[in-house]
């Protein structure tokens, strides 16, 4: 008699702790969701205690920033170029080297000793001189070589600066994404744990049991792929800085977003005017220019100016005879070669130009998706904090009272609670995109946007 009433009475004893256990945990869950999105998240190997936390790194996207600036192999060959370019522009300006001769004429052979009449020593010096306007063509071409050079090279220093950011914002996202999956997979424990008392004393359901399992395997697989993805961003993370994957180590920190969006016109007018790809280009069409100009030139034909000094031996002393010669080149092959030049010239400036076109249609176009992207974050991301969340969480806290009085099964909570999460995830994708966009931004505009971390 004491045993069955000990088995009803056991019943509802765990169904009354499995109740208040659910419920502490739904709520502790619930807790746990409305941490704010940005606070950045100490991510931990697997296996580390909770006191390691402590001696885990910080990792700053302007200490990035820096370190790529000084170990990027691509910005240091760019840099390199632009040095080259610069070297050859002071080479440009000057003409050709004089030509100095030494001559030993009328020497008999084979004994090589001079003719008593006719034989002497003669040294002779040329130079070419260009036509007037010419080396100046050339070097007005060089210069805007060197500063297409420069411009390139900066250009190069934003992309990896954006393609780091990528790297930093995807490795961020992945480590909140595993601690917002570790908390659900503890909160997905406890309640199959629940289930499954409340199953062994007739209360539940052995379905719930099984979908709970279920879900624990599934939080475990995305567990396992934000962590594949993590570790792929700190591949390229040190790619990026060209240093050991153990020196970008640690909890990646955000940046401080600006608190608005400029207007799209202004952002437009900005980098229209600064982005060093376009600078580049410009570049490029003042060389094209100053070649065409200098193509022009070379039909016409440079003058060759020259001296010579004589000596030889007579019998009443050493005679000496001095010379000066002018002359110029002949452009007898002008319809084939000097005439082509101009068309190949004009051509290269025609192409320089619609390349600086396309540059600009392509930033312009750019610079809209970039900032309709930005916009769009930031309008989610204050639709999620200030209504999706809130609505979530209270249809989260609606299920958990109804299945208090059994209006609803356990399943509607846990589905009710893994909303919740995955809104949190979304946010978390939101706050990567907006890190993503303000990157692009700045590549656009070429010039910082964002705030280190800790200045404000």
């Amino acid at each position: 008699m004491r045993f069955s009433v000990a088995v009803p009475s056991a019943g509802i004893l765990v169904g009354s702790v499995g109740t208040v256990l659910l419920c502490t945990t739904l709520l502790t869950g619930a807790a746990v969701a409305q941490v704010a999105p940005r606070t950045p998240i100490t991510v931990r190997p697997a296996g580390a205690r909770a006191s390691d936390a402590r001696a885990d790194t910080l990792l700053f996207l302007h200490a990035l920033y820096d370190a790529l600036d000084r170990a990027n192999p691509r910005v240091r060959a760019a840099s390199e170029l632009s040095r080259a370019a610069n070297a050859r522009v002071s080479g440009a300006t000057k003409p050709p080297d004089p030509e100095l001769q030494v001559g030993f004429m009328n020497y008999s052979l084979p004994r090589l000793a001079p003719d008593a009449t006719l034989g002497m020593r003669q040294l002779q010096l040329m130079q070419m001189v260009p036509l007037p306007g010419k080396l100046a063509a050339a070097g007005d071409a060089a210069r805007a070589r060197a500063g297409a050079a420069g411009s390139r090279a900066a250009d190069t220093r934003w992309e990896v600066r954006a393609a780091t950011a990528m790297a930093f914002y995807e490795r961020w996202s992945a480590g909140e994404r595993i601690e917002i999956a570790r908390a659900t997979r503890r909160l997905l424990e406890d309640a199959a744990a629940v289930a499954t008392a409340m199953y062994r004393v007739g209360e539940g359901r052995q379905s719930d049991v099984l979908r709970a399992r279920v879900e624990i395997a599934r939080m475990d697989e995305e567990i396992i792929r934000m962590q594949v993805m993590a570790e792929s961003a700190r591949a390229r993370l040190a790619a990026a800085v060209d240093l050991p994957e153990s020196t970008v180590d640690g909890t990646p920190v955000l940046p401080i977003f600006p608190d608005s969006v400029p207007q799209r016109a202004d952002v437009q007018s900005l980098a229209l005017r600064n982005r060093s790809m376009l600078a580049a280009g410009e570049a490029e069409v003042r060389a094209a220019v100053a070649e065409e100009r200098l193509a022009r030139r070379e039909r016409w034909p440079d003058l060759l100016v020259g001296v010579q000094y004589g000596e030889r031996g007579m019998a009443m002393g050493t005679d000496r005879m001095g010379s000066l010669m002018v002359g110029a080149t002949i452009p007898i092959f002008a319809r084939s070669r000097q005439l082509p030049m101009r068309v190949e010239a004009a051509a290269m400036r025609a192409m320089s130009e619609a390349e600086l076109r396309s540059m600009q249609a392509d930033t312009r176009a750019r610079v809209t998706e970039v900032h309709a992207e930005l916009a769009r974050a930031r309008r989610l991301t204050a639709l999620y904090l200030t209504t999706v969340l809130p609505q979530a969480e209270a249809a989260a806290a609606s299920a958990l009272s109804s299945y208090r009085s059994g209006a609803v099964d356990f399943m509607t909570v846990i589905e009710n609670r893994m909303v919740v999460n995955r809104y949190r995830e979304e946010l978390v994708s939101l706050t990567a995109a907006e890190g993503r966009a303000w990157a692009d931004l700045e590549m656009l505009i070429s010039q910082p946007l964002l705030a280190p971390a800790g200045t404000r």
